[in-house]
């Protein structure tokens, strides 16, 4: 058994997602810290050129995007179930909601003026330019677009009213009566939010979601210990990746094992990745490829929200 290695960085708000996932099955990690902006060719070095944070690594099996990441931890351990038997579908359909919608609310927000001048208070000048033009970046050529900070303001009222109203009236403490997958997609917009005064009111003036977030962060981030990059490089150059899963699928676009292909997400941090295409299920697409460093991989990625072609 290989341990979980989750690769990302303390104020990342989808590595916080990854975090409490890992809180909520009381799993064991390393973590491995990598730079908040590019370039990260250790990361890269594993992944191929995706970029976005978190990543997980299971030895020679690299797992993109928390949407898999979940699955992922759910293969690793059963129970508590991040996605409830009877829940599957309402789950992932509200976390896909959170990690687009409430994601792209929550950005608008933490970076008007008056947050982001809190946020970078005690950083150097050179920094605060380089991470506008990094993220300027991540967010170029995909489907994702900057909502307009009025907008968000408009809508916002809406978003957390609905949000208090299912914890009103579920007979549970959480938003579908037992934790899952669900909560940890709402709760890491929503802590990010409290990061500053300026944002922490959007979440407190709600004070059923504001008690429901402190349950879903009490979950924690499990039992964590560091590792270097160069050590979870070495882990993968010494592992083989796992056998492939065995799914009764056809392919809708006709790609099969066997071909060269790239992957990459749609929405933003397109940076597409190359390889040969292990396997295509109604979840997953696998990607093997091979680095000088890192040795043969297996990359793995969720069919929805990102894009295969042809090489």
């Amino acid at each position: 058994m290989h341990e979980l290695i989750l690769h990302h960085y303390p104020t990342s708000l989808f590595a916080e997602k990854g975090r409490l996932m890992l809180g909520f099955k009381q799993l064991s990690w390393r973590s491995v810290t990598i730079p908040p902006l590019m370039p990260k060719p250790d990361l890269t070095a594993l992944t191929g050129g995706y970029r976005k944070t978190p990543v997980l690594q299971v030895g020679a099996d690299i797992y993109c995007d928390t949407a898999l990441i979940a699955r992922r931890l759910e293969a690793e351990k059963a129970a508590p179930a991040l996605l409830p038997e009877g829940q599957e579908f309402n789950v992932s359909l509200l976390a896909q909601w959170a990690d687009s919608v409430l994601f792209q609310h929550a950005v608008a927000l933490v970076f008007q003026p008056e947050s982001i001048a809190l946020r970078f208070a005690k950083l150097p000048p050179e920094f605060v330019k380089a991470f506008v033009a990094d993220r300027s970046a991540l967010f170029s050529g995909g489907s994702a677009s900057r909502l307009p900070l009025e907008q968000a303001k408009h809508q916002w009222p809406v978003l957390m009213g609905r949000l208090q109203q299912q914890l009103q009236r579920e007979p549970g403490d959480f938003l579908f009566g037992e934790p899952s997958l669900a909560d940890f997609a709402v709760a890491h917009c929503l802590w990010f939010l409290r990061a500053t005064p300026v944002t922490a009111p959007l979440v407190d003036d709600y004070p059923d979601v504001a008690a429901w977030l402190g349950r879903v962060l009490g979950f924690g981030h499990g039992s964590l210990s560091e590792m270097s990059a160069e050590q979870a490089i070495a882990v993968a150059r010494e592992a083989t990746p796992a056998a492939l899963p065995e799914e009764d699928f056809v392919e809708p676009n006709g790609f099969v094992r066997g071909q060269q292909v790239s992957i990459a997400a749609v929405d933003y941090g397109v940076d597409p990745v190359a390889g040969e295409l292990l396997f295509a299920g109604r979840e997953e697409l696998i990607l093997r490829r091979e680095d000088a460093r890192a040795g043969v991989l297996h990359v793995h990625f969720p069919r929805l929200g990102f894009r295969i072609e042809a090489r």
